[in-house]
């Protein structure tokens, strides 16, 4: 007789560390190296850039599970911060910011919505001790609460769509749980950008309304490339994401 306590863990297990080989773990770890590489796309009307390479970071927590999807993004980050050092706007801990994006998109994807929500509104009370955080309050108002919010709808709504087979349904949990994953990893990294590099409230305050531009766009670059690979890879047997529930027999 099966014992449903070890099932039930081994479940959890499954949950958050998932079933991908790790040689597709490594492989993706290896795709976002190199893809810092690539030149990044200029974005009209805010002054940014994409880069593919950023769209990558929060697949890796929802094809492989929070924690492989963060071991895979501080990897290949780590690595492609050092084949183009430009990136590193925060030296050698600059991987620690796409390591977040990629676990808060997992647990999102695995309808859990404490541990993002807990890692935004901790570096959002951070913010708040400097000085300069606390001249700037519009910026985590808007940023920040954002997150939170679609982070919440992607864990509690949101993540049932990709136990469904629809690519279109797929594509909005896709972007939801990418949006929170880059938000919170503009938490970590605004909070340490605020420590480093300086940055005035003024700046952060124009930042208010761009940024939420700019992640909706670079969530949209994940949701494009997350869909045909969500869909394609299960067809080869490279099982990727929250695979459907299989019913137990009576």
């Amino acid at each position: 007789m099966t014992n449903p306590v070890v099932t039930g863990r081994e479940a959890g297990l499954k949950k958050y560390l998932g079933t991908t080989h790790p040689a597709v773990i490594a492989v993706w770890a290896a795709l976002i190296a190199v893809a810092n590489l690539l030149p990044s796309i200029p974005l009209i009307g805010t002054g940014g850039t994409f880069s593919v390479s950023a769209a990558l970071l929060p697949l890796a927590g929802i094809f492989f599970g929070p924690i492989p999807g963060a071991v895979c993004a501080a990897i290949g980050q780590f690595i492609g911060q050092i084949l183009a050092p430009h990136i590193a706007w925060l030296g050698m801990g600059t991987f620690i910011i796409g390591t977040t994006n990629a676990l808060v998109a997992g647990f999102i994807s695995r309808k859990n919505w404490v541990a993002p929500v807990a890692i935004i509104a901790l570096f959002t009370l951070l913010w708040f001790t400097t000085a300069i955080g606390q001249q700037a309050v519009l910026f985590p108002i808007v940023v920040y609460g954002s997150g939170i919010v679609i982070g919440l709808v992607g864990a509690l709504w949101g993540a049932r769509l990709l136990e469904k087979d629809n690519p279109v349904g797929r594509g909005v949990a896709i972007w939801l749980a990418s949006y929170a994953g880059f938000m919170a990893a503009a938490a970590v990294g605004n909070y340490l950008g605020i420590l480093v590099v300086k940055i005035p409230a003024k700046v952060w305050n124009v930042l208010a309304f761009v940024t939420p531009v700019e992640r909706t766009i670079f969530s949209l670059g994940a949701m494009i490339i997350g869909i045909p690979l969500l869909v394609g890879l299960p067809k080869i047997g490279i099982f990727v994401g929250p695979q459907p529930k299989e019913e137990d027999d009576d």
